[in-house]
């Protein structure tokens, strides 16, 4: 064994660089034949948002490319015809959200002017179809004084809902940012605060609510005059933040009622989860009311049916757990009655979108280790998988088409166009192809094996991008964040197991008792065992994992986790560090007491932990990493960002203080301009050159060994 201090050097060889110092992050795009790699990542063309015209004929769709110099994403709008065997077409350089105008024949979307998003309309009319290579030039059709945050048009097109952040005592959206521009010129910087939330997920709290207006378009097709705001007297936000999209608001096929879902803040918008489902007339003429008033859980994602007398919506039965069970809910709106569509089926799904006849909804839902695309009958509650294997993401519906985007562990998003039962399911686009042809990835291969209490639990290997049969490679186990996630097969531009496989690593992860895709009971058991149950299952994968691979080195691995696996791995450090020659932890929890009292959504600490911190103070300490920092001996590379208010970056602070302070080889990797992930493009390649060099280093034949301690 190497005396300490050899280690402690070598770390501090590999050290990233501290202050003053320059972080190489720029590259030259590799030529030929290589293994994947970080660089490949960043770059990719990323596709989504995949909208079906009215005929069913053309295939609008966002792609998301990289300005790497500016570091910065950028959004773009293509449309294909599905009737030719043609290449998309880039009908909108800069802008997003695009979505067809009743008679299919203009997109609207959404893209800035002079720093403000707006709604825009391009118009693709032609003789005999759709005229994309020399379309009109876009006409702007909103023209307010704040950012647009989300659009839905009327079945007839003639009116749009509008989402804006604004001041809720303001009676107009010119008060809002007179009220902003006041502040901004204020010397005194401080904010005043009465209630939580003072700051959600990255932003700090200002005040502002996202509200939902409605307008309509005027004869020359713009926008004109103020909005009508809705949600006028909702002390919440539609749509919810920080993720909140379209799917939470919408018409009434006639147009007369729009429906919405939003939390009322008051004084417990941190511990509750209690969404409600309004209806509000189209023209502001009442007040909104309350549908769901009854279910103290969350109720979401309203759709009406066709004919109108029925609002489907997804409501989830426990108060203040957001991971429980979305089940699809049907109200009779005549007789108020509701009911379960689909008891039977043990699955969670997203959003819904319905076909045209009322009789089937379509949602997506995590299904043992994939996101396939499922069918449900509204009569008989019946779920069938349409589209299986992989990560089905954003998907639309018309003229008996399905229209989604589609991915797995070896392939980005890319579009896919199959009839409405999901037969004769065709990719009809391919962007990245050229660059996927020369680059090598690892293959991948699920596995199953006996877990806690002897159940089965399923996980997956990736071999390294060079496998040779009979050799055996350094192993990256990854755990998965949440902790009601999973590691499924699907395409990730931030945990993404090719980056490891490119660099000579395989790669191991375990859906362990707690991850979603394997019924509610497996899901909801991980509630009050955060260290238990998760981490027989790792022990157990982890060993089944060994015996079945021979290719896996299992003395040369390091555990790696972000969130959720951060947490993970900080407990590991102190009760289970034996088979590790390193760790890394992302953005994890080190201290389950403190923790209660530095994040946000406190809904969810008190839901895993059964209550408040000083209520059940035993219940936090139970699984606290904090109280076994006396046994950690192995390497850690910490990572944290500043503007991570889910798990605040105190947590990496401290962990990184206990590792300098008992003299464990360690370092920290933090960004102050990045959230719970890492987004922008040279960070997340700083990111993974971090990452990649941590574990070389500790899983090289003739790494040094961490002395005990």
């Amino acid at each position: 064994m190497k005396p300490l201090i050899a280690a402690l050097l070598l770390a501090l060889v590999a050290a990233p660089a501290m202050a003053g110092d320059v972080v190489d992050t720029s590259f030259v795009k590799a030529e030929g034949a290589h293994a994947f790699n970080v660089r490949d990542l960043v770059m990719m063309d990323r596709v989504g948002d995949p909208q079906l015209s009215p005929d069913g004929r053309y295939a609008a769709f966002g792609v998301r490319s990289t300005d790497y110099v500016a570091n910065k994403g950028v959004n773009a709008v293509y449309v294909l015809d599905l009737a030719k065997d043609g290449q998309p077409v880039k009908v909108v350089d800069k802008g997003s959200s695009a979505r067809w105008s009743a008679d299919g024949r203009s997109l609207y979307f959404v893209a800035p002017v002079k720093g403000v998003a707006q709604l825009w309309r391009v118009d693709l009319g032609g003789k005999g179809g759709l005229s994309l290579a020399k379309h009109a030039v876009p006409v702007q059709v909103s023209h307010g004084v704040l950012d647009l945050g989300g659009y839905k048009l009327s079945p007839d097109g003639k009116q749009v809902l509008l989402s804006y952040e604004v001041f809720t005592d303001c009676a107009t959206l010119a008060c809002t940012q007179q009220r902003l521009d006041a502040r901004a010129k204020d010397k005194a910087s401080g904010t005043l605060y009465d209630k939580l939330f003072v700051r959600h997920w990255d932003t700090w709290a200002d005040g502002r609510r996202n509200q939902l207006f409605v307008t309509r378009f005027d004869g020359k097709g713009q926008l004109a005059g103020e909005p009508k705001r809705l949600s006028r007297g909702i002390d919440g936000d539609v749509p919810s933040k920080p993720f909140g999209d379209e799917g939470e608001f919408g018409f009434a096929p006639d147009g007369r009622t729009v429906y919405f879902d939003v939390r009322i803040a008051g004084t417990s918008e941190p511990w509750s989860t209690n969404f409600d489902v309004y209806s509000v007339p189209a023209d502001g003429s009442a007040a909104p009311k309350n549908l769901t008033a009854e279910n103290k859980a969350w109720d979401a994602y309203p759709v009406a049916s066709p004919d109108g007398k029925t609002l489907y919506y997804l409501a989830m039965k426990t108060p203040g757990f957001e991971a429980d069970r979305f089940a699809i809910m049907a109200l009779d709106l005549a007789s108020g009655a509701k009911h379960e569509v689909d008891p039977q089926w043990d699955r969670s799904p997203g959003g819904l979108t319905l076909s045209a006849d009322g009789k089937t909804l379509y949602a997506t839902a995590d299904d043992n280790g994939q996101h396939p695309l499922f069918a449900i009958d509204t009569a008989s509650g019946k779920a069938s998988q349409l589209v299986g294997e992989g990560t089905v993401g954003g998907f639309s519906l018309a003229a008996g088409k399905l229209l989604l985007t589609r991915d797995d562990l070896k392939r980005p998003a890319d579009v896919y166009l199959a009839a409405a039962d999901g037969s004769s399911l065709k990719q009809v686009t391919h962007f990245n192809a050229a660059d996927l042809k020369n680059t090598a990835m690892g293959d991948a291969e699920f596995f199953t094996f006996k877990g806690w209490n002897n159940e089965t639990v399923q996980g997956y290997v990736v071999k390294p991008a060079d496998y040779k049969a009979g050799q055996t490679y350094p192993v990256a186990f990854i755990i998965h964040g949440g902790p009601q996630g999973a590691m499924s097969n699907g395409w990730s531009y931030r945990w993404n197991p090719q980056t490891y496989a490119g660099q000579g690593f395989a790669v191991v992860t375990v859906n362990f008792h707690g991850s979603t895709g394997y019924g509610q009971a497996f899901t909801d058991s991980i509630s009050g065992d955060w260290g238990g149950k998760p981490l027989e299952d790792l022990k157990l994968g982890w060993k089944a994992a060994l015996d079945k691979y021979s290719f896996l080195d299992g003395d040369r691995a390091c555990a790696l986790g972000a969130s959720y696996g951060g947490y993970m791995t900080y407990w590991i450090a102190g009760v289970w560090n034996q088979p590790w020659k390193c760790l890394v932890d992302h953005d994890g929890v080190f201290d389950t007491r403190a923790m209660y009292y530095d994040t946000e959504e406190l809904w969810f600490e008190e839901r895993e932990n059964g209550g408040t911190q000083y209520e059940h103070p035993e219940n936090y300490e139970k699984f606290n990493p904090l109280n076994h920092v006396k046994d950690w001996r192995v390497p850690m590379l910490v990572i944290h960002s500043a503007k991570d208010f889910r798990i605040p970056d105190t947590q990496g602070l401290g962990a990184f203080t206990a590792l300098q302070r008992r003299g464990i080889p360690s370092q920290l990797l933090h960004f102050p301009d990045e959230n719970h992930w890492v987004l922008k493009p040279h960070n997340s390649v700083q990111w993974h050159d971090a990452v990649n060099a941590w574990l070389k280093q500790w899983t090289a034949k003739d790494a040094p060994k961490a002395a005990s301690h």
